[in-house]
């Protein structure tokens, strides 16, 4: 089966400073992937690469089996299937509830109005915002505003989610009920890369944990074999300052 996301020998360059040194990496159809990893290791610039809200430097990203670093690729189509949550909330702050969740289904995906309301609702439900519907986001806590990013990121119908550190920004009272509805999308299928420092979540709710440091892959495997018995003295010295419970 094609993979949802195959990266195969990506480079990425910032002047002089390379950042990604060669990496491969792939998601498979209806994974969950985590990336874990020191600050600066490339995990977040690994992710805007695939979303090529960074363009690489060199090397191939292919998404279902699309070569997305072709000069020709749509890259608007594309973003269309990849649905991406952001460390800031990225929220239209003059737009109700309901506006920041039907003015891209309605512009992008041209949905009627009422198909567009309608699957907003459906979305704020699930992440239990149903009466904030009317609100803006100011008058929303951290934790419902990252909640609603994801409810608006889901309204465009995404094949697939990125979620960059989603919970870095927030209380940490506030961490849980937006790892919920994380695990609650991993639970029903949904194809996910989720670049986090919440141990806990990856060993929880990944099928794959994949271990960044210096812009290459140091080890990835299963939850299980990455925490309980990593083959790398890099991992276990990182794990071993992190709480993995």
């Amino acid at each position: 089966m094609t993979p949802s996301i195959e990266v195969r020998q990506l480079h990425k360059y910032f002047g002089s400073l390379e950042v990604l040194k060669g990496i491969d990496f792939h998601v498979d159809r209806g994974e969950v992937v985590c990336v874990l990893g020191p600050s600066g290791s490339g995990k977040s610039t690994l992710l805007r690469c695939i979303n090529r809200l960074e363009d690489s430097t060199s090397g191939t990203i292919l998404i279902e089996g699309v070569d997305i670093t072709d000069p020709d690729a749509d890259v608007d189509h594309l973003r269309t299937r990849i649905g991406m949550v952001f460390q800031q909330f990225n929220l239209f702050p003059h737009l109700t509830v309901l506006r920041n969740l039907t003015i891209g289904p309605r512009g992008v995906l041209k949905m009627d109005k009422a198909t567009a309301k309608q699957a907003a609702m459906e979305m704020l439900e699930r992440v239990g915002l149903a009466d904030k519907v009317h609100e803006h986001p100011i008058r929303l806590s951290g934790g419902q505003q990252q909640r609603l990013a994801i409810a608006r990121a889901l309204c465009m119908r995404p094949d697939m989610m990125l979620f960059d550190e989603p919970t870095s920004a927030l209380d940490p009272e506030l961490v849980g009920e937006v790892l919920d509805v994380m695990r609650s999308l991993a639970a029903d299928g949904m194809t996910m890369m989720v670049v986090t420092h919440e141990v806990s979540f990856a060993r929880e709710a990944a099928d794959r944990v994949v271990f960044m440091d210096d812009g290459i892959v140091i080890e990835e495997g299963p939850p299980t074999q990455l925490f309980d018995n990593p083959q790398t003295e890099r991992a276990r010295q990182f794990l071993r300052q992190v709480s993995v419970r």
